[in-house]
């Protein structure tokens, strides 16, 4: 997470490519067999492959639930059909967590996952997103025409789809929140560099209390974060894999702090932060999708909300 948002305060799409392959190798960090962590986790710790995580899909976004991508078994095989959206890595990993319906009639409990990798007969890709920010991380269709999966690529039970892709995001929120974390600090650094320079009135624009005020209002943004981002992977490291509240309100809090800070940021650049001729205005447009990716800020402070009741019901007991 250090990782990530170091990177993100140069540019959030190329820490995503990190962060992203992060989502794609928790799942067998997390349910893979012996076998499967032997022959995929050591490319993909070292770098020299990238993974992404397929769940997404048009009418599946934050209702994971909805997924209409199937997987019918076929003796030793599953043979997968339908189409993920929005795939980061795309075209770009060689390893991919998908999740595909198995029994629609189970609903969530008949999502099963599979690990596929690129080349597999039946899989291939379709467009490339032209999207708002990130726009240096790779993000495309996932498209499965009668792919064969081999029975030995599957992760964890038949079934257990969505628990996989739950767990994972429990885990992989909390490098959300580093990638807002970093895309602010950055905007702060460059805020604070540039108030510094920037002369009106015979003096730099940081002489002004008013402007020094908003930048201090900036700076305890992004520590109160730090603090909040630092304390969950903590946690993780130290083998809590129970922190679905802990990330939730990591990833909440970091995210609409970003695009809080990155919005002043442009703010204190003037004219010149709204131009593309300074980075600040893709900070701002970058910071926009960590309020919305891997569960959008709403669906966070529901999950709050729902560990509030639960814990509140167990305290009574």
């Amino acid at each position: 997470m250090i990782a990530v948002e170091e990177l993100s305060k140069a540019c959030g799409g190329i820490s995503l490519s990190l962060a992203a392959t992060a989502l794609g190798t928790l799942p067998i960090v997390l349910f893979g067999t012996d076998e499967q962590k032997q022959k995929y986790l050591p490319d993909l710790a070292s770098g020299a492959k990238l993974a992404a995580f397929a769940v997404t899909e048009a009418g599946a976004g934050s209702d994971a639930s909805g997924i209409q991508t199937t997987a019918r078994k076929d003796g030793d095989y599953f043979i997968l059909n339908g189409t993920k959206q929005w795939i980061t890595n795309g075209e770009v990993a060689e390893t991919y967590a998908v999740v595909a319906m198995t029994d629609k009639a189970k609903g969530a409990r008949g999502a099963t996952a599979f690990i596929i990798e690129k080349g597999t007969p039946g899989f291939s890709f379709g467009k490339k997103e032209d999207k708002m920010g990130i726009r240096a991380s790779s993000t495309y269709e996932l498209v499965f025409d009668d792919c064969k999966v081999p029975a030995s690529q599957l992760l964890g039970k038949v079934g257990q789809g969505f628990v996989v892709a739950m767990k994972t995001f429990d885990m992989s929120r909390p490098g959300v929140a580093a990638q807002a974390l970093g895309i602010a600090a950055g905007a702060l650094d460059d805020a604070v560099a540039y108030a510094r320079q920037r002369v009106q009135f015979g003096k730099p624009i940081i002489a002004n209390q008013g402007l020094r005020f908003l930048l201090a209002e900036m700076a305890m943004k992004v520590e109160a974060s730090r603090a909040l981002v630092y304390a969950v992977a903590r946690s993780i490291d130290a083998g809590d894999l129970k922190c679905q509240k802990e990330s939730a309100i990591a990833k909440c809090f970091a995210s609409d702090m970003a695009m809080e800070v990155t919005t002043d940021a442009v703010q204190v650049f003037g004219g010149y932060g709204y131009m593309k001729e300074y980075p600040m205005e893709k900070r701002m447009r970058d910071a926009k999708i960590t309020q919305i990716y891997e569960g959008t800020n709403q669906i966070q402070r529901d999950v709050i909300g729902h560990a509030l009741v639960k814990e509140a019901a167990s305290n009574e007991k």
